[in-house]
């Protein structure tokens, strides 16, 4: 008789107890813009705890699919997303779905920076102010260093609390930006373009950061920079014309990537 071990067992297992739980899904996800359609049936899976960056020619649909991911294409006219999206397998198009704590959850950091027009200190406690999150000063004192510590900003701006945000430098309004969409414990943080308005130091500070940050968060990144794409992400997915060419593991796509679009676009030869 053929009896397995618990050993061998435990063997069989352990390549799948290495696999990451997916935490968001695209299934056949579409975008229309009124007539025009900009998103065309795209499948996408976002593991937990991994930066997955989406790259592709400008547009080809990344920023469009990221926006779908915690629906801030609602807030444009005339836009329809079809398909489905879903966070721990739950539908965030459910008309049941409370759009505010959907973006709580699945928090956006800007291409440009932009800090509110207030102190540091109300930057980061007004999102836990607004979704309940804090109930005495020092608990939200507490949150406001918790959340500038992990965007590795504190250190720079703990004597300057009562300055406004906007007085910062650039790169330093993007950590804070980021320490914002920390303060209300969201679970998946998406990026679009974080550094492109960033100078190769403070590029290098925020890439950093990803990197720690993906520990306790799970990130989506897009990025024009194939560089950057290879330096901070686990996965990468390749856009074009509104179509997911192909996505895979990081180090594949960059060494030997399926798609001849891909790898044109990698090396520079595309279009």
């Amino acid at each position: 008789m053929n009896m397995l071990t618990e050993a061998s067992i435990e063997q069989k297992l352990s390549p799948m107890k290495n696999e990451p739980r997916i935490k968001m899904r695209g299934d056949k996800v579409t975008v229309h813009y009124g007539e025009k359609q900009a998103l065309f049936g795209v499948d996408l899976q976002i593991p937990e705890h991994q930066v997955t960056a989406l790259i592709g020619p400008s547009g080809c649909g990344k920023s469009t699919f990221l926006r779908c991911l915690n629906r801030m294409n609602d807030t444009i006219d005339g836009c329809r997303v079809g398909g489905k999206v879903t966070l721990d397998q739950e539908d965030v198009y459910d008309p049941k779905i409370d759009v505010v704590e959907l973006r709580a959850r699945v928090g956006m950091v800007f291409q440009k920076p932009n800090p509110f027009p207030k102190s540091i200190y109300e930057n980061i406690a007004y999102g836990p102010r607004i979704h309940g999150l804090t109930k005495s000063k020092a608990e939200m004192d507490e949150v406001v260093e918790k959340s500038l510590r992990k965007a590795a900003i504190w250190d720079e701006v703990k004597d300057r609390l009562s300055e406004s945000g906007t007085g910062l430098s650039g790169g330093q309004q993007q950590r804070l930006c980021i320490a914002r969409a920390i303060a209300v414990s969201p679970e998946v943080i998406l990026m679009d373009e974080p550094c492109s308005a960033l100078d190769p130091i403070a590029t290098a500070k925020v890439e950093e950061l990803i990197d720690e940050l993906r520990q306790n968060y799970t990130i989506v990144i897009v990025t024009h920079s194939m560089q950057q794409a290879a330096r901070v992400s686990q996965r990468t997915a390749m856009f074009h014309i509104g179509y997911l060419v192909e996505e895979g593991p990081t180090d594949k796509m960059f060494t030997n990537p399926d798609d001849k679009r891909t790898q044109d676009y990698i090396t520079g030869r595309f279009g």
